[in-house]
């Protein structure tokens, strides 16, 4: 019975996480806006539900936030929605396959390496102020790092088309991204984490001991 309560507990919880980042993908708050670009934190409820949650719920909200990644780059098109949106791809089904990896794969992936990171932080037994920012900067930088990681080994001629570069001059332009916004939503995800993770691990905690 207990059992039964706990798996249907965490199944509202994912949920709720789960609203949030439907939420946040589809209003300005989805956005930060910092003194040179705008840092994303979709990615942040992510993060925290696989800390809160482990991650097999990263793994599922990671999928909610690529979904809708996936659908915005379809609706509403920008110059690189190629790579995100299977519905725009103009090299067949390889296309297809690829710009599901990026906008759906790559941040499952940020939940399942946070939520193992966070596991294997605490196996340590780091100190949890020490831990949540770790784990925040290092599940922003694994959103960023595949996202452009795969345009730049999947997609390299696309964008060099789109941005009207030649290719060689592509890798100086993802390098670019990475650092000009991928370092700064790293930084923000640590302080956003560690400021929410902190009172939602106490929160979790009192309610666990309460059922």
């Amino acid at each position: 019975m207990k059992t039964q309560k706990k798996d249907t507990r965490w199944m509202v919880s994912v949920a709720l996480m789960a609203a949030i980042i439907i939420v946040l993908a589809n209003t300005p708050l989805g956005m930060i806006q910092l003194p040179i670009i705008k840092a994303t934190t979709v990615h942040i409820p992510v993060i925290v539900g696989a800390i809160l949650f482990g991650p097999m719920a990263g793994a599922i909200l990671g999928g909610v936030f690529g979904i809708c990644s996936l659908i915005s780059n379809t609706m509403a098109p920008t110059l690189l929605s190629f790579a995100f949106s299977p519905f725009l791809s103009t090299t067949g089904f390889g296309g297809v396959a690829k710009a599901i990896w990026i906008s759906v794969g790559c941040r499952i992936l940020i939940g399942v390496v946070a939520g193992w990171l966070w596991i294997l932080l605490k196996k340590w037994k780091l100190n949890t102020l020490a831990a949540l920012p770790i784990t925040g900067f290092v599940g922003s930088m694994v959103n960023t790092v595949t996202v452009m990681g795969s345009i730049y080994f999947l997609f390299a001629q696309q964008y060099a088309a789109a941005k009207e570069v030649a290719v060689t001059a592509v890798w100086g332009l993802i390098m670019g991204t990475v650092t000009a916004s991928g370092i700064p939503e790293a930084i923000a995800a640590a302080i956003l984490v560690t400021a929410l993770g902190k009172a939602l691990l106490v929160a979790v905690k009192r309610i666990s001991v309460a059922a």
